[in-house]
């Protein structure tokens, strides 16, 4: 289980590699070729139709001549849809646009197709084929028509909208959602989940400097039991781990055993340059907020893209708080993770809304709305961190709106959050 987790992990970073799947299909073309020549052997020449060798060249040249020009234009069409999703929404964004799975498949069948009518017409000219070869041939080549056609024609329609700004808000709150499912109660990570931050014990540091884009918690278990101990997550995915901030703490008792070898613990903390969408939903709350601070620069001045990222982020919230799924019984229970803090997530979320869109009476009427019905959901936490950053975006209104009406109106939907004067708590853990 400890050696599936980790490949899992390493094949969805895998899938966000665009060489990965077109590689895979041209291997897999090749071997068709050669599976085809499994035919002559197989003593069918009275059960199939005689084909004309020179009828499966001409079919196989029209392949390859085609096949080279489409995957060209694919390339280009991906290449300018994913720079168009990066400019109008975020960088951030880029991972999930190109993992998509109908323009990798496309891709892949294209340039597969290619590679395929290549090898088989270069066996088909130097007669590598018997009159079952060829038939076997010629019936793989009329499904690889086919699988170009219907492929095309879904590809033509996806990639229309691939780089849309919408189309990257969607994937994003997908991505986001996905993560909150996992960590909601703690189940994406794993471990007993905690309300605070334990520190106590041997502090484990990392070798190399990043973001943490995953915690094997199933490794940490597997050895806290071997060493019997407990581990203390210190660092959540999306945490900068540094030389000064602790990855995770080990109890043991000095006194009476020796200190544990904390490799292990170290090895089950992957570290990369780039904070990823899996196991950290403040990143997409994150990638959320900076979309919608693009669209409320004065380059672009887009409120109606932000109106539309509150109301994701509206739904995400709603998802955090769904109490229809319970806890996961945890097997790892040697292993403490703390929970993630409303408060942290809603300055992910709201505060760039706040600080960029405080001259706009839409968006901050918008915005007053989404957090009055946050504070509603009969969560606490969530309550007062929605009336915080009420009357925080409240005092941004006020700095930045010019005429008194539209002041008015905003100071009308934020009086829920008046009557509360809240301190923040301290912070379960911070990236």
């Amino acid at each position: 289980m400890k050696v599936l987790n980790r490949i899992r992990f390493i094949s969805r970073r895998l899938g966000e590699r665009l060489w990965v799947k077109p590689l895979f299909f041209c291997l897999l073309s090749i071997g068709a070729v050669f599976i085809a020549k499994t035919a002559d052997y197989l003593d069918l020449d009275r059960n199939i139709p005689q084909v004309n060798a020179d009828s499966i060249e001409t079919l196989l040249g029209v392949l390859a001549a085609s096949m080279l020009v489409i995957a060209t234009f694919a390339v280009a069409s991906m290449v300018s849809a994913y720079a168009s999703a990066s400019s109008a929404a975020t960088p951030r964004s880029f991972t999930l646009i190109i993992a998509d799975d109908v323009s990798q498949n496309a891709l892949s069948i294209f340039i597969g197709s290619f590679i395929y009518s290549i090898v088989a017409l270069t066996a088909a000219k130097n007669h590598f084929f018997q009159e079952a070869g060829l038939a076997t041939v010629f019936v793989l080549t009329v499904l690889v028509f086919a699988a170009v056609i219907i492929t095309f024609v879904r590809w033509v329609d996806k990639i229309a909208r691939l780089g849309r700004l919408s189309e990257s808000v969607e994937k994003v709150e997908a991505a986001t959602a996905a993560a909150i499912n996992q960590r909601r109660f703690g189940s994406g990570v794993g471990g007993l989940p905690t309300a605070q931050q334990h520190s106590l014990g041997k502090a484990v540091y990392a070798t190399t400097v990043g973001y943490v884009q995953h915690v094997d918690v199933e490794a940490l278990q597997a050895w806290a039991v071997k060493a019997n101990t407990r581990v203390a997550v210190a660092s959540l995915p999306g945490a900068f781990a540094e030389p000064g901030r602790a990855l995770a703490y080990v109890e043991y008792d000095a006194e009476s055993m020796a200190e544990p070898d904390l490799n292990a613990v170290t090895n089950a903390f992957v570290i990369g340059t780039d904070r990823v969408f899996e196991d950290d939903p403040r990143f997409g709350l994150v990638t959320l907020s900076e979309i919608a601070g693009r669209a409320l620069s004065p380059a672009v001045n887009d409120p109606g893209t932000a109106i539309t990222i509150i109301g994701s982020l509206v739904r995400l919230f709603v998802s955090w708080n769904d109490k229809t799924k319970g806890a996961e019984v945890t097997p790892y229970v040697r292993v403490d993770v703390p929970l993630l803090s409303a408060h942290d997530l809603f300055d992910d979320a709201f505060t760039a809304i706040a600080r960029d869109g405080a001259g706009t009476v839409e968006v901050m009427l918008r915005l007053q709305k989404a957090l009055k019905v946050l504070s509603t959901l009969g969560n606490p936490a969530l309550c007062e961190a929605a009336m915080k950053h009420s009357r925080l975006a409240l005092a941004r209104a006020e700095r930045k709106m010019e005429l008194p009406e539209d002041l008015a109106l905003v100071r009308e939907i934020a009086s829920f959050s008046r009557a509360t004067r809240l301190n923040r708590p301290s912070s379960v853990i911070d990236s």
